[in-house]
């Protein structure tokens, strides 16, 4: 109870884009291995990249919509490094100069509202994939996802407990969708994230010894990752040990973290501009004119669900997690359900029976139209609401009305 724990979230979202950001390879997931390639992204001798400009307007989309400030001048970077799936053994990023910078977004903590800082959002290309299972000589590399661009988004140190984290990447995911710039489905490695964390004594103000855990596929992966990173810190203070800055990566498994390297510094990756691709210079009527196109978002959308509907906070803040979930809410009131109604059964019993059939809101066989017809024959007392907690499944299976199956079961 003595300690402090100081978390700060990298988050890796991959753009929506048709083709990669330097060159014009697709990002197709799925693809036959190494069949989107070309010289750009396999970093051939004599090719050039050339900035996709649709990467460019979603950053810049996404550093308006976390309240940051956009750069003015910009300019790519060459990260060194060596692993497999680098073809080029260097990565185009962005170093001093990131497209966004100086923002927040705000979430819901039980002690109330809190801002969460943005350091910085800048655009950089993915690496390949290396694959490993089902091989037994060797590893093989697709470069399908080599060239694919990427926006990390650096938050503050601000997080202080693992349901923060949890709740702040939940916040993030909403607003990228709800910008459309990202599908960030993690499954498919378009949505991923680092933790660092430290601890230090209660009021102290300097940071403690940093670790990064990598290897974070879920949310939730990522809380549990934190307090088991939280406990070992702990004990290792405590025990009179010393913590060492590394990188760890998270075993799901075990549910442990497990030693991956010694952590780099910024001198170990030898930045140096990217010569092949010129600074340039953003005009502010270009950033005035995507500002004005930014789309209704989830924290404006909170307010008018608790203006206009007259929810709950907590029943906003559920709804409008998901931009589908939110839309299917007002399409149900739209269509003549009560508010509250709609709210506790789009919490309760559908999202119940969608989590059990491993169902997301994108494969979710069911129109507002067809579920406000069920909440219809409970208004109408055609059926109990016992019944049409049974009823609702059924349909979710059968793609069946819930009048039909009523029918077919009297």
């Amino acid at each position: 109870m003595g300690y402090e724990t100081v978390i700060g979230l990298e988050v890796h979202a991959q753009l929506r884009t048709a083709s990669k950001i330097f060159c014009g390879c697709s990002t197709q997931f799925g693809d036959e291995p190494n069949s989107n390639t070309c010289p750009v992204c396999l970093g051939l001798p004599g090719s050039l990249p050339v900035l996709n400009q649709k990467t460019l307007e979603y950053a810049i989309t996404v550093g308006c919509a976390l309240n940051c400030t956009i750069a003015e001048r910009l300019k790519f970077d060459r990260k060194n490094y060596f692993y497999p799936d680098l073809p080029k053994a260097y990565q185009i990023s962005q170093y001093d100069m990131p497209v966004a910078s100086g923002g927040h977004i705000s979430i819901e903590t039980d002690e109330g509202e809190k801002k969460i800082g943005i350091t910085r959002a800048h655009l950089e290309e993915d690496a390949g994939k290396l694959l490993h299972e089902g091989i037994k000589d060797g590893t093989f590399v697709d470069y399908n996802r080599a060239g694919t661009p990427l926006l990390e988004i650096v938050s503050e140190p601000d997080l202080r407990t693992p349901q923060e984290a949890y709740t702040y990447l939940t916040m993030l995911k909403a607003i990228l969708e709800y910008l459309e710039v990202s599908d960030c489905n993690m499954e498919e490695g378009s949505l991923r994230c680092d933790a660092n964390i430290s601890i230090r004594s209660k009021g102290e103000k300097s940071l403690g010894t940093k670790v990064e855990i990598k290897n974070l596929n879920s949310f939730k992966a990522v809380a549990h990752a934190l307090e088991y990173e939280i406990k070992r810190q702990t004990d290792l203070i405590e025990n009179g040990e010393t913590i060492v800055q590394q990188t760890r990566l998270w075993n799901e498994a075990k549910g442990v973290t497990i030693l991956m390297r010694g952590k780099e510094e910024a001198h170990d990756y030898r930045y140096f501009p990217e010569p092949d691709l010129v600074p340039f210079t953003l005009s502010h009527k270009e950033v005035s004119a995507i500002e004005k196109k930014l789309p209704e978002l989830p924290h404006e959308k909170k307010q008018r669900f608790l203006n206009e509907y007259g929810l709950s906070s907590y029943d906003a803040t559920v709804l409008i997690q998901s931009k589908i979930m939110a839309n299917f809410f007002e399409s149900c009131v739209k269509a003549g359900c009560e508010a509250k109604q709609v709210a506790n059964w789009i919490q309760g019993e559908l999202l119940g029976s969608m989590n059990a059939r491993n169902m997301s809101w994108e494969t979710l066989p069911l129109s507002p139209e067809v579920f406000v017809a069920l909440l219809k024959l409970i208004e109408e007392g055609s059926i109990s609401g016992k019944i049409a907690k049974e009823v609702l499944p059924q349909m979710l299976d059968s793609g069946k009305s819930a009048a039909t199956i009523v029918q077919e079961k009297s």
